[in-house]
């Protein structure tokens, strides 16, 4: 019998697979980061975080079930998560354009660099009411792409409720990207609540460990930022591109 402890680990393990890859969450997550500070990172991550537990939930009653019988609103829903990674992808160019420094808020037209804070030595700004403000804007944006990602969606109505029911997940195919050169790796028994909430502790360790990474980096490296905040561009805006191309797709 596996113990509490393998479970817990095992769970851990699912999530950071999960979290770990490159993608449109992970490409805000690195802006905010760069640009804002720990913080501000952490937030975005957090926002993400918040999402999935919601699906959880809503998929455990039934809820989101819909989704998936309804494919314009899926598909709807994939539009809606398309334009607002562009226009997220926008607001990473303006941070570049705006001269993005590590830790540091752009300067806007009309104010100063840090929106009345100060930079300190850990590269993160003093407190402040802007900064408040900072991290609310990642937790939001993460949130709202998160949010209307129909498949999340479908991960949760297909492995995430099925981790607290008896049976087994093959953890590392569900990886993206590389999942399918993972399957068969790592396959753990379900129907241990264990499981989840390792599961989440995983996703919560990457949500920390990721922008502080970015954060250790950023002070070392002039250019980080500005740097990190294009790629983000990138991302965003790929990723935007085809959802809405799905998204067409779907409705034509």
């Amino acid at each position: 019998m596996v113990s509490l402890a393998a479970t817990l680990a095992l769970g851990a393990v699912f999530g950071l697979a999960l979290a770990a890859p490159p993608g449109p969450m992970n490409a805000v997550i690195a802006q905010e980061s760069v640009v804002r500070g720990w913080r501000a990172g952490a937030s975005a991550g957090l926002g993400a975080f918040t999402a999935d537990a919601a699906f959880f939930v809503l998929a455990a009653v039934g809820v989101v079930e819909f989704v998936e019988t309804a494919p314009t609103l899926k598909a709807a829903m994939v539009a809606g998560g398309g334009v607002l990674m562009l226009y997220f992808a926008y607001g990473a160019v303006e941070d570049v354009r705006n001269g993005a420094a590590f830790g540091v808020e752009p300067a806007t037209a009309g104010g100063d660099a840090t929106g009345g804070s100060t930079t300190d030595l850990a590269g993160e700004t003093e407190p402040s009411a802007s900064r408040t403000d900072a991290d609310k804007r990642g937790f939001t944006k993460a949130f709202a792409l998160a949010i209307t990602n129909p498949y999340q969606i479908v991960f949760w109505l297909t492995v995430g409720v099925r981790m607290l029911r008896p049976g087994t997940v093959d953890v590392l195919s569900h990886a993206p990207y590389v999942g399918e050169s993972l399957g068969g790796v790592l396959v753990v028994t379900t129907g241990s609540p264990a499981l989840l909430v390792g599961f989440f502790l995983g996703i919560l360790c990457w949500v920390a460990g990721f922008p502080a990474t970015l954060v250790a980096a950023g002070r070392r490296v002039d250019d980080f930022a500005p740097a990190v905040a294009a790629v983000s561009a990138l991302v965003l805006a790929g990723f935007g591109v085809v959802f809405l191309y799905d998204a067409a797709g779907s409705l034509l």
